[in-house]
């Protein structure tokens, strides 16, 4: 198993590398907006549609929605976003009183396109967006930033769940997670943007407003991880595909990301560090 998780990460490693960071703005879109096709497809899975062409329907669905918002402005659609994380942590909470309000298969397809498209339309306005920020114009570190968030928070998370994890966060979702885990992220995350802030010269106020930025990212990183488990254990599976070798599926790698990636966008849209961009 390990062997066979290492090479699909040798594999995949270049070709996203590529895809996020050396393509311009509109073929980053199209890169981006096939990863969230995928996604789409998987998500059709957890929606409780097992024909193989419901499935391909519902992810060229999707993929004709981002198309279709290429051109139009990313704000609104973040707010959606942040009202939808608000209440997907009241549908966690409750689990699994609630589920037969969001059980269905339309109710779940629904949910899909509210997690996917506006982590597409947030990556995509950082992308193309006028950053201003320590004195840098380039997106693709503020991209990199907010996926490093996600990351450290994650490797936080696990090593101090592993040490400290008894009080369990959501056992009826995800028996593995704990609360001391989620602090542990978090202040894994706080040291995280500080340690960028002083690297780009940042002043104290931008240092601060840096530091609220991530741990609100962060946290809601936690979310989106519980979100698919949760719609996983409801559909009673284990992972969201088995297209990636060792790995499960894209969505069990970028569950984290579309929770993350919208909020942050807005958050820094409204900090005034991030203006509209062109493709």
């Amino acid at each position: 198993m390990l062997k066979t998780r290492i090479i699909t990460a040798l594999i995949l490693a270049p070709i996203a590398l590529g895809g996020i960071f050396f393509l311009p703005p509109l073929g980053f879109a199209l890169f981006t907006g096939a990863v969230i096709t995928i996604g789409a497809w998987e998500w059709a899975n957890m929606s409780g549609m097992t024909a193989a062409a419901a499935r391909l329907a519902y992810a060229l669905v999707v993929a004709g929605i981002l198309y279709g918002l290429l051109n139009v402005p990313a704000l609104a659609v973040l707010w959606l976003a942040l009202v939808w994380w608000i209440l997907c942590f009241l549908m966690v909470r409750s689990y699994p009183a609630g589920a037969e309000r969001w059980g269905s298969m339309p109710a779940r397809a629904i949910m899909g396109l509210l997690v996917l498209v506006p982590a597409w339309v947030g990556l995509n306005h950082i992308r193309t967006g006028g950053f201003e920020f320590g004195d840098s114009d380039n997106n693709l570190l503020l991209i990199l930033y907010v996926f490093c968030v996600v990351w450290v928070a994650d490797i936080g998370a696990y090593f101090a769940g592993r040490a400290f994890g008894k009080a369990k966060l959501a056992p009826r979702v995800s028996p593995g997670k704990s609360w001391a885990g989620v602090w542990g992220g978090l202040v894994a995350v706080a040291v995280f943007a500080l340690i960028i802030s002083t690297l780009a010269s940042a002043t104290m106020i931008q240092s601060l407003l840096l530091v609220i930025a991530s741990l609100i990212t962060g946290a809601v990183s936690v979310l989106g991880d519980l979100l698919e488990s949760m719609l996983k254990r409801f559909r009673g599976i284990k992972d969201s595909s088995q297209l990636l070798p060792g790995h499960g599926g894209i969505m069990d790698r970028i569950d984290s990301l579309t929770a993350a990636i919208p909020v942050f966008a807005l958050v820094v849209t409204l900090l005034g560090w991030l203006t509209a961009g062109q493709w």
